[in-house]
């Protein structure tokens, strides 16, 4: 079931790197702006694109009072090597049971060279300091993301 911008954000605890804490869940973060960001796999050109890009423009959110986090099924100790090769300083989540994909929707059936298969759909959610999705970013082309995601997120300040 998709998650629709107006819902409550479906509630996680999840384990992960980078953080304060060996565990992040969204009550913690409750009273900011949280961007969730799903991804396919650690160490893809696409996924270091978009990974990067988050990294390059942190500083950018943290002014806007925002926590980054990054989310696949990947395992903690792929996120780490992930992490640590390219300097990403914002908290990497590991739904290894795809529990949290599934809760978000954005477990799907995808098709690459003639395969069918089933994978994370690249996709971004803005969270409202209430828990609320205030934004859905679905089928997310990497180049120009962030930026849209910063642009929304200064409108709704």
């Amino acid at each position: 079931m998709a998650v629709v911008e107006g819902q409550a954000a479906p509630h996680f605890k999840l384990q992960a790197v980078n953080a304060e804490k060996s565990t992040v869940t969204l009550d913690e973060l409750k009273g900011q702006w949280v961007v969730i960001y799903f991804y396919p796999k650690d160490m893809t050109s696409g996924c270091t694109t978009e990974a990067n890009d988050f990294q390059a423009h942190l500083d950018e959110f943290i002014k806007q009072g925002a926590t980054v986090l990054g989310i696949s099924k990947d395992s903690l100790s792929s996120h780490e090597k992930f992490a640590t090769k390219y300097h990403l300083k914002f908290p990497l989540l590991s739904d290894g049971d795809g529990q949290v994909c599934e809760s978000y929707g954005v477990f799907k059936e995808k098709k690459m060279y003639g395969r069918t298969y089933m994978g994370i759909e690249r996709s971004t959610f803005l969270v409202d300091p209430e828990g609320k999705v205030a934004k859905v970013f679905p089928k997310v082309k990497v180049t120009g993301h962030v930026e849209q995601v910063l642009k929304e997120l200064a409108m709704r300040q």
